[in-house]
C-alpha cells in the first residue's frame, strides 16, 4: 500500500518511533490527533489549517476547561503532525501561542515531614522514595534506573536520558549503600530465575539491541526496580520483565502522606523539591544544585530560593517585635 494511502495514525506512529520518541509520548500524541480529527467530524487534517487547530485548542480551554499544560501538550502534538508528517507551511501554525502556565511555588516538606512520610513506607517503596529525596530524582528517572547506573565507590547515580534526553550525575546517599546492596541480591535472584525459565531479556534503548545483542540478557542492564510479573512489550511483542509501574509508587506515597497526617498536597515529585530546598538551606551553591537536578536554566532552580523565603523564613514579623 502506498505511504499516502496508509491510515494517518499509523503513519504518525511510525514517524514517532523512527524519531525515538518514548512510548508514553507516542500514545499521547496519537490520542490528541485522534481527538482533533473527531472534533472536526473526521475530516482529514490535510483539509484543515491553522484556524482548525486554534478552534480545537480554544475548545479545550473554554469548554473543557483543561489546564494550560494539557492545552500545550495538545498543541505540541498537532504541531508535530503538521510540521513533521504533513509537511505543511507553518507560517500560520507558528503564530499559535502556547497557553501561559501559572507560576506556582513548589510544595516542599520539612525534614521532619520527610521523616514522617518515610515512616509509613516500607520495602522497595521506601527505598525508591529515599532515592527520590536523597538523590533528587524524578519519578521515572528512579524507576528506569539500571543496575549499572549505581556507582557505590564514587557514591553517585548516573541518570540516563533524563528530561530533554540529557544524562547527568547526581549523588548516591551513603546511608542507602547497604540497603541497595541487599536489594540487588534479591533482584539478581529474580533475574537468574527468569534466565532459568527462558526469559531474562530486558528492554534496551534504540539500536543498542543490534549493536550489543547480549546486553539485553546481561545483569548490568537489568532494571534496579523490576516489576513483580513479566509482561508483553506493546511494540515488539516480546515477553520481558519491565520496571515497577509508576502508579504503584505514587499510590504508596499518597497513602503514606495521608497516614502521616500531613495536609500539604505532596506527591513523589515533592521529594525532589524538598531535596533541592534542603540543599540550598545547607548552603550549597545554586549552580551545584542546578547540575544535580539537571535543569538547563538556572532560573528554574532559582525558584527554590523563593521557597526559602516563604512563611517568613529568615524574616521577622513586625508583630513579634
Amino acid at each position: 500500500m502506498p505511504e499516502s494511502q496508509r491510515p494517518l495514525l499509523e503513519q504518525l506512529r511510525d514517524l514517532l518511533r523512527s524519531r525515538h520518541y518514548s512510548l508514553r509520548t507516542e500514545e499521547t500524541y496519537l490520542d490528541w490527533v485522534r481527538r482533533y480529527v473527531l472534533f472536526h467530524q473526521k475530516r482529514h487534517p490535510r483539509e484543515l489549517g491553522a484556524d482548525a487547530v486554534v478552534a480545537f485548542l480554544n475548545h479545550l480551554a473554554t469548554e473543557l476547561n483543561v489546564a494550560a499544560s494539557t492545552q500545550n501538550q495538545a498543541r505540541a502534538a498537532l504541531l508535530f503532525l503538521y510540521r513533521e508528517l504533513l509537511g505543511r507551511d507553518l507560517g500560520d501554525l507558528a503564530a499559535i501561542t502556547a497557553a501561559k502556565q501559572p507560576r506556582r511555588l513548589p510544595t516542599v516538606l520539612t525534614r521532619a515531614e520527610v521523616r514522617a512520610v518515610m515512616a509509613h513506607l516500607s520495602g522497595v517503596y521506601l527505598l525508591m522514595a529515599q532515592l527520590l529525596y536523597g538523590s533528587g530524582l524524578r519519578l521515572m528517572e528512579c524507576l528506569r534506573l539500571r543496575v549499572k547506573d549505581l556507582d557505590f565507590q564514587m557514591l553517585q547515580v548516573v541518570v540516563r536520558d533524563g528530561k530533554g534526553m540529557r544524562d547527568r550525575l547526581t549523588m548516591l546517599p551513603a546511608t542507602l549503600v547497604e540497603p541497595l546492596r541487599a536489594h540487588l541480591v534479591q533482584v539478581k535472584q529474580i533475574f537468574e530465575q527468569d534466565l532459568a525459565d527462558g526469559y531474562g531479556e530486558v528492554y534496551l534503548p534504540f539500536a543498542l539491541v543490534r549493536k550489543s545483542p547480549d546486553a539485553a540478557r546481561s545483569w548490568a542492564w537489568q532494571y534496579l526496580f523490576p516489576a513483580e510479573q513479566r509482561s508483553r512489550d506493546p511494540r515488539s511483542g516480546a515477553i520481558r520483565r519491565h520496571h515497577v509501574h509508576e502508579g504503584s509508587l505514587q499510590r504508596a506515597v499518597h497513602d503514606a502522606v495521608r497516614a502521616s497526617g500531613i495536609t500539604k498536597h505532596a506527591s513523589c515529585h515533592t521529594f525532589r523539591h524538598s531535596f533541592a530546598t534542603h540543599l540550598i538551606e545547607n548552603g550549597y551553591d545554586i549552580r551545584t544544585v542546578q547540575e544535580l537536578l539537571g535543569h538547563s536554566d538556572v532560573k528554574t532552580t532559582m525558584i527554590y530560593t523563593h521557597v526559602l523565603n516563604r512563611g517568613g523564613r529568615g524574616v521577622r514579623s513586625p508583630l513579634d517585635e
